[in-house]
């Protein structure tokens, strides 16, 4: 019999056909998970990275912090999601990852991590493939950031924070949970809150999209996806035609 799956465990099937023994893999690395308040560092920039997080339930990014206060948003962090499995051979961490929400947090100690990873060729490129996307989600975002203007950049990363949340099946109706303040997607998006404010307001004005009471609702996925030039390809799980 197999162990039900949580965040974690579907998002790495998701990415590789696994045996049973696979599944139940995951899980055993899934367990126990603790609870952690809203607004703590999970790992601090100049930490030695020693276990690998996982992310049950709520939202985390990784940051960064300018000498002059202001924070960089540069990945944010979802149920199923995990930090660095190959982190350990770092010295130290470059960034920092801190919770957004209450989050439910497995810590995998990294011998664990290791011995997980190359237990089963399919498990090893199915961690493989997850870490190649995450590198083409920062890939995307660097795009963001250097060539899309505001309403651009809010419309691309909406759609593509909906389809990881879909890839993970926390979607109903075009609708997620997206519990992002405006400042907090202004440090990802590199705008002012009054900014995020301003664009979120006309894309709810134009009936495409709105974003309120923790919820992200999409109404015209094609429009929305003209407007972000949106081609989810780096995702490698398709949210349908939005062109």
């Amino acid at each position: 019999m197999v162990t039900p799956a949580n965040a974690f465990v579907r998002k790495i099937k998701a990415y590789g056909l696994l045996a049973d023994g696979d599944v139940r893999r995951l899980v055993e690395a899934s367990d126990p998970p603790r609870k952690i308040a809203a607004h703590r560092d999970l790992i601090r920039e100049g930490d030695k990275p020693s276990v690998l997080f996982v992310i049950l339930e709520g939202w985390a990014c990784r940051y960064k912090v300018l000498p002059d206060g202001n924070r960089q948003i540069m990945a944010f962090l979802m149920p199923g999601d995990f930090c660095d499995v190959h982190a350990g051979e770092l010295e130290e961490m470059d960034h920092s990852i801190g919770t957004l929400t209450p989050c439910l947090i497995v810590t995998v100690p990294r011998r664990d991590v290791e011995a997980l990873v190359i237990s089963t060729p399919a498990l090893t490129r199915a961690f493989w493939r997850a870490q190649l996307i995450d590198e083409g989600v920062l890939r995307a975002w660097i795009v963001s950031m250097g060539r899309r203007n505001a309403l651009e950049r809010v419309a691309h990363l909406m759609l593509e924070l909906y389809a990881r949340m879909r890839n993970v099946g926390l979607t109903t109706d075009h609708s997620c949970e997206l519990p992002l303040t405006q400042v907090v997607l202004g440090d990802a998006l590199g705008l002012t809150s009054v900014h995020v404010n301003r664009v979120l307001r006309e894309l709810r004005q134009q009936g495409i999209m709105e974003l309120g009471a923790r919820t992200l609702r999409i109404l015209d996925i094609i429009a929305l996806g003209k407007i972000a030039g949106f081609d989810d390809n780096y995702l490698h799980r398709k949210i349908g035609k939005v062109a």
